[in-house]
């Protein structure tokens, strides 16, 4: 089992432009594919394929999470750490001269891969830096779960990966938008849970920590946030990572990786919140996708019944995609109605 794994993605996959696999991208992490429609902008700093297909991840410098769909794709146990282990690459056929997977396997993957480095600009570093916060979220939402649970050993790492990954890659925006240190605030909740999770200061700053996290969301524009296209993009990226976590967590058939699985729980939940915010907008302007998101976010839900894994899948990870799909689907048709309107 991978223990600390976050996807720090970019998204302008959250754009949601291509509707294969889920992918998400960090800010100079992996290239993003902004919808067509869409005023999110990606500089990159070396010439990279189409932005009509779906982003690519740079083996160089993605997180765990992001390289869980390689993990999830090939079926190879751990191949998240030795990739990372084996940095850095100077072409992406290095990785079977490196011997961390096989030319054959490689050749299942090499349309995903690359080593080339993105920077995000406008619309696309916003939805980048809330769909981060957004991971927060959703890591913090299963963690109080299973500390209510009274299983502090499983919230503690849901409550690390915020600190270890997360945290680290969105820094730099964080400090552009000079939003107040909370990594301390953070890594003091982690002690605490490893140390006395039974002390009352858990409660607090846990509650410090949530407090924080909606701080820094809260430095994006109100209307931004409550923007359908905006929040559509934000919650694409952050079913993309949900998707690839379910994905790593599932091995013969069988939930083999209790993490994973409550990573993914996190995510899917936050993300439905967030639509509940946007959901009476979207039934508005367009009431059938409205009512095809609102379906397939139910049903993904009840693939998550509780924080504790159940003894079987509710779902295969091919499942949940095509729900994630259709969702991205419908959102698409929003992002590109918005835009056509706001252009006329």
């Amino acid at each position: 089992m991978i223990k600390y794994r976050y996807i720090c993605l970019t998204i302008a996959a959250a754009a949601i432009v291509t509707l294969s696999s889920c992918n998400s991208t960090p800010k100079a992490e992996n290239p993003a594919t902004p919808s067509a429609n869409s005023t999110a902008q990606v500089t990159e700093a070396t010439t990279h394929s189409s932005h009509g297909s779906k982003a690519k991840i740079n083996i160089n410098n993605a997180i765990l999470s992001e390289l869980d769909k390689f993990e999830a794709k090939l079926g190879v146990p751990a191949l998240s750490n030795k990739i990372q282990a084996n940095r850095p690459y100077v072409s992406p056929e290095d990785l079977v001269s490196k011997k961390v997977i096989t030319q054959e396997q490689f050749d299942q993957i090499k349309d995903m891969v690359t080593v080339q480095e993105v920077v995000l600009t406008g619309e696309a570093k916003d939805v980048d830096y809330m769909t981060k916060l957004g991971l927060m979220k959703g890591h913090l939402l299963v963690a109080k779960e299973l500390l209510d649970q009274n299983q502090p050993k499983q919230a503690e790492p849901h409550i690390g990966h915020p600190v270890e990954e997360i945290y680290v890659d969105v820094e730099e925006q964080l400090n552009e938008r000079k939003v107040k240190e909370f990594k301390t605030t953070l890594v003091s909740l982690q002690d605490l849970v490893k140390s006395n999770p039974k002390n009352a200061k858990v409660k607090t700053n846990f509650t410090s920590s949530v407090q924080a996290v909606d701080g820094a969301i809260a430095t994006l524009p109100e209307a931004q946030r409550s923007k359908p296209g905006f929040v559509l993009q934000v919650i694409n990226g952050l079913l993309d990572a949900a998707n690839s976590e379910y994905g790593a967590a599932i091995a013969n058939g069988k939930i083999s990786a209790a993490i994973e699985y409550q990573d993914s729980r996190g995510f899917v939940v936050y993300a439905n919140d967030l639509y509940k915010g946007i959901a009476s907008q979207v039934a508005q302007t367009s009431p059938e996708a409205n009512k095809a998101i609102e379906a397939s976010f139910a049903d993904l839900l009840k693939v998550w019944p509780a924080a504790i894994p159940p003894a079987t899948p509710v779902k295969t990870p091919e499942d949940v995609t095509k729900l994630v799909k259709t969702i991205e689907q419908n959102s698409q048709q929003v992002i590109d109605k918005t835009s056509t309107q706001a252009q006329q």
